[in-house]
């Protein structure tokens, strides 16, 4: 069992940052492969970014490529989505996730799920 906690959101002008983090329980951290997805009011969950167990593979939904970095500290037991040029269509529950030994992009890649921390960008 994995047990996620995500902190960090916040509001924010557009083309600032913010970094996100996801805490989890369980001393198999390192063995997990980690996804972040969003949900904005009305849409549907969708894939952000996700970083392989070991931290060496990382992907990125196209519409935040080049603007979001993933990270994964396994001595710290810890997920990061660090999110710069933000733009007001960021807006949204960002969502951490995890799947043992593999990574995804769909939501039913995973197996466990955080609640959530909400991220809201101005204009």
């Amino acid at each position: 069992q994995v047990q996620l906690v995500e902190s960090g959101g916040g509001l924010v002008q557009a083309g600032g940052s913010l970094r996100l983090s996801c805490a989890a329980s369980g001393r198999t951290f390192s063995t997990y492969g980690m996804g972040w997805f969003r949900q904005a009011p009305g849409k549907e969950r969708e894939f952000v970014a996700a970083i392989s167990w070991s931290g060496g593979s990382t992907y990125y939904a196209d519409s935040v490529k080049g603007r979001f970095t993933i990270s994964k500290d396994n001595a710290k037991n810890t997920v990061y989505l660090q999110m710069n040029s933000l733009k007001p269509e960021d807006t949204a529950s960002y969502y951490c996730a995890a799947r043992l030994f593999q990574l995804g992009q769909k939501l039913n890649d995973y197996d466990y799920w955080g609640q959530g921390t909400q991220v809201t960008v101005s204009s």
